[in-house]
């Protein structure tokens, strides 16, 4: 049986690791090694950046809820509570975007919330 060298999957290999590595600075986009290790801490990154992104964005639409919300004379916990209450279902997101499109929208909620309060 003939003998199989790994110099081609090797160099497949590294280049694909140097590919990914492109644009980093100095010797971590020429030398494989380096290049090697910057790539899985960079993918380290990119994975927690995808789960904190979540996180961000969650408090991004709870801060303009509650802004929105004060304008109206109410709070942000009483808001939400009222919004179950009064069997309103709308996810946080939609709430921020109306609170940030449609002003008058957002009081007509508010609205319904403080009734279910009472």
């Amino acid at each position: 049986m003939a003998r199989v060298k790994g110099a081609m999957m090797t160099r497949k290999r590294r280049n694909k690791i140097l590919k990914l590595a492109k644009g980093y600075w100095g010797a971590k986009s020429k030398h494989f090694k380096m290049a090697k290790q910057a790539v899985m801490k960079s993918g380290n990154y990119a994975y927690i950046g995808r789960k904190q992104k979540k996180r961000d964005f969650r408090a991004l639409w709870i801060t303009r809820i509650s802004a929105q919300a004060k304008v109206n004379g109410i709070n942000y916990s009483q808001l939400m509570h009222g919004l179950k209450l009064a069997g309103i279902n709308l996810n946080r997101k939609m709430l921020a975007e109306i609170a940030v499109s449609d002003k008058e929208a957002f009081a007509a909620i508010v609205e319904k919330a403080k009734e279910a309060l009472k």
